[in-house]
């Protein structure tokens, strides 16, 4: 009798990102939340040929979608890098047990440099909290926050900044304008309004985009409207645990043909 050796599917990671125009549009995501339009443009194929394989990075639970707070006719994408690390540990278990991916340690305070603006439109909660997470997390790291219609600080973001240890109480609202003419190595808007009014900064450092929800339209109450500052502040948090990697170990700049 002959033995079974049929052997398990291959991992769900190289069966979603193994077709290289999934792994285009991995890449590209790996760096900013972009629309279909955006995507086609970066990859350099048709609409249906992005959609269908972007179905399939939603249905493994790689990418997730919103609507566009400036335009409801808009979707972006985002990439769960947090998902895209669980399922890259088990691809290399499940070939052989001394291919488990360990996780990067965490990278010298020294290691991490460089100036980074986050933008949002009011300046109130979003990009103040990123702001304050980020120099938390990097003290050698020069960030700052601005908006397109600055407006004071909302009171749940210094609340939920001081439940993680955090004093918002130096912050002010700023207007991007303050910024014009600063070169920075990353600058990376919060709100889809304030993505589409970006000004240009010198060196051009490319506009990375993480699509959030306003935490402050929820509403005011403490049942809906702080829950909703919590929620952003945790996507900041693990956003920002990427950017520390990136600013660490920056990539080198891709050129296309």
């Amino acid at each position: 009798m002959v033995a079974d050796r049929r052997t398990p599917d291959a991992p769900l990671f190289l069966r979603l990102a193994g077709e290289q125009l999934r792994w285009d549009l991995l890449r590209e995501l790996a760096r900013s939340d972009l629309r279909v339009g955006d995507l086609i443009t970066a990859v350099g194929q048709p609409q249906s040929l992005v959609s269908y394989h972007l179905r399939k990075l939603r249905s493994g639970g790689l990418v997730s979608s919103r609507r566009s707070s400036a335009d409801g006719r808009d979707t972006y994408y985002r990439l769960d890098l947090g998902r895209c690390a669980e399922l890259l540990a088990g691809t290399g278990q499940g070939l052989h047990p001394a291919l488990d991916l360990v996780p990067p340690a965490p990278p010298a305070e020294e290691s991490v440099r460089g100036r980074v603006l986050f933008l949002c439109t009011g300046n109130s909660s979003r990009s103040q909290m990123a702001e304050a997470l980020l120099r938390h997390r990097a003290p050698r790291v020069e960030v700052m926050s601005a908006g397109s219609h600055p407006k004071p600080l909302h009171p749940n973001a210094f609340a939920v900044m001081r439940e993680r240890g955090i004093d918002l109480s130096g912050h002010r609202s700023k207007h991007l304008d303050e910024f014009a003419g600063q070169h920075f190595d990353h600058v990376i808007s919060l709100c889809d309004k304030v993505r589409e009014v970006c000004p240009e900064f010198p060196g051009h450092p490319g506009l990375v985009h993480w699509s959030m929800p306003d935490p402050s339209a929820a509403g005011d109450t403490a049942e809906v409207g702080y829950p909703a500052f919590s929620r952003a502040a945790d996507e900041l948090s693990t956003r920002i645990g990427f950017l520390v990697q990136n600013l660490a170990h920056p990539r080198p700049q891709e050129t296309r043909s």
